[in-house]
């Protein structure tokens, strides 16, 4: 599977930068923004926020691969945690949704 990379600007902390991610990982934080009803843009500013001293799209990388690999390993976990879910909790795709996930090498916001 072929994902480009795709270069994209974007105001953060008051100030236009630009990432370039490819696309797939483009598509994640997309989607992810979606489930927890955020805009693309505030996602990145918590990630930004919260990321350590790597570069924002690396930190934007490893934040949507740990995204997944929870959603993952919730699924392995069997589906007595699923159920006891709400529904609020459960995103589109049929996943249970988990508030706060922060990635290694980040730091959690008081």
């Amino acid at each position: 599977m072929k994902s480009p990379v795709v270069k994209r600007s974007i105001m953060l902390a008051g100030h236009k930068t630009s990432v370039s991610l490819e696309d797939a990982f483009w598509q994640g934080l997309k989607e992810i923004a979606s489930r927890r009803n955020v805009s693309g843009s505030a996602l990145i500013a918590t990630i930004d926020a919260q990321r350590g001293d790597g570069n924002l799209s690396s930190a934007i990388r490893l934040f949507v691969l740990d995204y997944y690999r929870s959603l993952a390993s919730q699924r392995l976990a069997g589906e007595g945690a699923f159920d006891a879910a709400s529904k609020s909790d459960v995103g589109s795709a049929g996943h249970r949704e988990t508030a706060a996930v922060t990635p290694p090498g980040f730091r959690r916001s008081a």
